[in-house]
């Protein structure tokens, strides 16, 4: 999430409608994707769409499990295909949490004070660190989907290997994808805005019953797809990014921004990776 496409301010009169739940998730699905959505006639809250965030990170790992699929069906390697996957990913989102990522790194790595670090995040440039950064996350995801598809293949002998490794995969990124945009929620939750006329600042305070109901989804999601196991590593990996990023925030800033709440999808999601591969090869 970022701070470069805030509403303008003629829309605040209008700012508390909630809409139909219906409403809420193809805003929050405009928001976090780039697909073409038919939005709702009346201005819908930002925050109040919290609770299908999960869903829409089901719906972009989905999206990456399944190129992953095809690609080994035709013959491509396991390293090829998660190459292709995260650039269906990063097309499907528009590279909005990896802009999100570079933006905070460059701001909370290169700035002395508060109000310079926040000049630096909203900068269009991006700086060395946000370039470290997107490298070290990219290459995390790339090689966890790579180290996570060869652990499976190498155990999962009396089926059909493409099948059961794929389908692992799906998995594996739909569960991330959810419990990372669940972190990113309770950060916002958590957090008092650190500027005043950011996204996350215009879109207004979460609620509690949106925050829980997405937090909900979320883990319902992991306990439906993983093991007990997995799914303790998964939320503990998730718990414990988010934790970090709210006080890191705080410190930082003081509070959250839409670049932020970006950032901490992305780490997060890659946490949750490496916590379902470490789990699934010691296994």
């Amino acid at each position: 999430m970022t701070d470069s496409n805030t509403p303008p301010d003629d829309t605040a009169p209008r700012r508390a409608a909630v809409g139909t739940f219906f409403d809420q998730f193809r805003i929050a699905l405009s928001l976090l994707t780039r697909l073409p959505v038919p939005l709702p006639r009346e201005p819908v809250s930002l925050s109040a769409t919290v609770w299908a965030f999960p869903l829409i990170g089901v719906l972009v790992g989905l999206a990456g499990g399944v190129v992953f699929f095809v690609a080994n069906r035709f013959g491509l390697g396991n390293t090829s295909a998660a190459l292709l996957t995260l650039g269906c990913q990063i097309l499907l989102t528009g590279g909005l949490h990896e802009d999100g990522l570079a933006d905070t790194a460059d701001g909370f790595g290169g700035g002395r004070i508060k109000d310079r670090k926040l000049e630096i995040m909203r900068d269009s440039r991006i700086g060395t660190y946000g370039v470290l950064a997107l490298l070290l996350v990219f290459g995390l995801r790339f090689a966890v989907i790579s180290e996570l598809a060869g652990s499976l293949a190498s155990i999962s002998g009396e089926y059909d290997e493409t099948v059961s490794q794929s389908g692992a995969i799906i998995i594996a990124l739909v569960v991330s994808g959810a419990l990372s945009r669940a972190a990113m929620t309770a950060l916002w939750y958590a957090l008092l805005p650190a500027r005043q006329d950011g996204l996350s600042a215009v879109a207004g305070k979460v609620g509690a019953p949106s925050l829980v109901a997405g937090l909900v989804i979320a883990a319902g999601i992991s306990f439906l797809l993983l093991d007990a196991p997995l799914v303790v590593a998964s939320l503990a990996a998730a718990t414990s990014i988010t934790l970090i990023m709210s006080v890191l925030s705080v410190r930082q800033v003081g509070g959250h921004t839409g670049d932020i709440l970006g950032a901490t999808q992305q780490i997060s999601e890659v946490a949750i990776l490496l916590a379902i591969s470490a789990a699934t090869i010691s296994v």
